[in-house]
């Protein structure tokens, strides 16, 4: 197939093939997107500036994020639509063509531009499968390390138009730009201008914040490395799996079933709770290790308590940890773990100030350093990642793209556009399992799903 993008192409380019479950990827030469020369209204760019890192930013590891947004519905010229339009947000959210100086806890706004690859792929888009998707990573422009370096771009960004004229846009960054509400809102106006090329859409963006009252974060209470500098072994690898909570299992424990009583219970509650005792009776032998530590983590919007501005879409996140061992996990109901995880939301609030409901001073007596025995789980379900529109309506399907990760993670992903099939469930992508732990683990989901369909 022919590639639209004639602003990003010529004779000369070279052409990258790469092959991945069956689909060849054809890639442009990436080129750099700067920011247009002026905003709107014709007022020129400011000069150069620098941004401080927030207290929030600081504590986030320099880890790759990655997502696709898998359009089925074509627009016109996609890749030269959405470098126009990504080359005008950039104008107004500078930080992203900028670098990283993490040794000077700052991003120079120096407008050298982020990263963009117009690719083409071998088949109709129907033809790939969500998993298919994931397993492609010619999807995307990706670092080459666990950790993102500071001479390494800060956005990155792919479109491979597909042959029935769906496409796919990989969307890589730096975490320490953004966090997910602020990627959200960053590329809702790179859509809203390749939608609509008027102005950009409410609200005005916000990068520079010192956090408020919030200037002295407590340490977390698992730590990741955050630089390459500090990752001195490569972590073992772990299988990619992409599953669904059904729903019927969700409504069962919402309802009172497997033992969650009277307790208040919100979905992500439930696929959490699932999550955490499926794995943990898979993949941490709770029956020879019982007092073994398996904690949960899951990452929590601190905007709203943390007085962050509006449009600000910088970091302001923190990881609350829900303690517990092996044994305890594993042998009780998915009720009392519901328990456990509202008791910990509860304490949120605590992470500003100190203690996180306790969980350091927990984890402190462990005799060996925790990587495997915990996992951590991000929800995407309200970003608004699913409903960025460049054109031809909102992406059938939103997916979190990992090839290697620091730790033991899962995304609750969106849900599928309706009629893009699926309805099922949540989808959650993971790579929390080693790969000889896959079939016990999907054997603990599946038993449990046809528990709540028995019932």
């Amino acid at each position: 197939m022919n590639m639209t993008c004639n602003a990003l192409e010529s004779k000369a380019m070279k052409q990258e093939l790469s092959t991945m479950s069956g689909v060849v990827v054809t890639k442009a030469s990436p080129v750099v997107v700067r920011p247009s020369p002026q905003l709107e209204l014709g007022t020129p760019l400011p000069p150069h500036d620098t941004v401080a890192l927030s207290p929030f930013d600081r504590l986030v590891p320099h880890i790759p994020a990655t997502s696709l947004f898998v359009f089925d519905r074509p627009i016109h010229e996609p890749a030269e639509t959405i470098r126009r339009a990504l080359s005008r947000a950039l104008a107004h959210y500078r930080p992203f063509a900028g670098y990283l100086d993490g040794a000077g806890g700052i991003i120079a706004c120096t407008d050298d531009g982020a990263t963009f690859v117009a690719a083409s792929a071998s088949c109709p888009l129907r033809e790939a499968t969500a998993a298919a998707l994931q397993e492609m990573d010619d999807l995307a422009v990706l670092y080459p390390g666990l950790l993102c370096r500071d001479a390494d771009p800060l956005l990155m960004v792919q479109v491979t138009e597909f042959a029935c004229g769906g496409f796919v846009v990989g969307v890589t960054s730096n975490h320490v730009v953004a966090d997910g509400v602020g990627m959200s809102q960053f590329l809702r106006a790179v859509a809203d201008l390749a939608r609509d090329g008027v102005a950009l859409p409410p609200p005005s963006p916000v990068r520079a914040w010192d956090g408020g009252s919030c200037r002295s974060l407590p340490a977390p209470a698992l730590n990741v490395p955050k630089s390459p500098a500090a990752a001195e072994h490569e972590p073992p690898r772990l299988a990619r799996l992409d599953v669904v909570v059904p729903s019927s299992l969700i409504r069962q424990i919402k309802a009172g079933g497997f033992g969650a009583g009277g307790e208040q219970c919100t979905t992500l509650d439930a696929v959490m709770a699932v999550l955490w005792y499926c794995r943990t009776r898979a993949a941490l032998s709770p029956a020879d290790d019982a007092d073994s530590p398996a904690p949960l983590k899951f990452v929590c919007n601190m905007r709203a308590l943390a007085g962050a501005p509006a449009g600000y879409y910088g970091n302001c996140i923190r990881a609350q940890v829900v303690v517990a061992t092996a044994g305890a996990v594993a042998g009780r109901s998915i009720g009392d773990l519901v328990r456990l995880i509202r008791r910990a939301k509860e304490k949120i609030p605590d992470l500003l100030s100190g203690g996180g409901g306790g969980a350091a001073a927990d984890l402190a007596p462990a005799a060996t350093p925790i990587w495997y025995e915990a996992f951590s789980v991000t929800d995407w379900r309200y970003l608004g990642l699913d409903a960025i529109d460049f054109g031809g309506g909102a992406p059938a399907r939103v997916l979190w793209h990992i090839k290697r990760i620091l730790e033991p993670g899962c995304v609750v992903c969106p849900p599928r556009r309706a009629g893009g099939g699926g309805g099922g469930g949540v989808d959650v992508t993971s790579m929390f399992v080693k790969p000889e732990h896959s079939d016990a683990f999907l054997g603990e989901l599946a038993s449990l799903a046809a528990s709540a369909s028995a019932e």
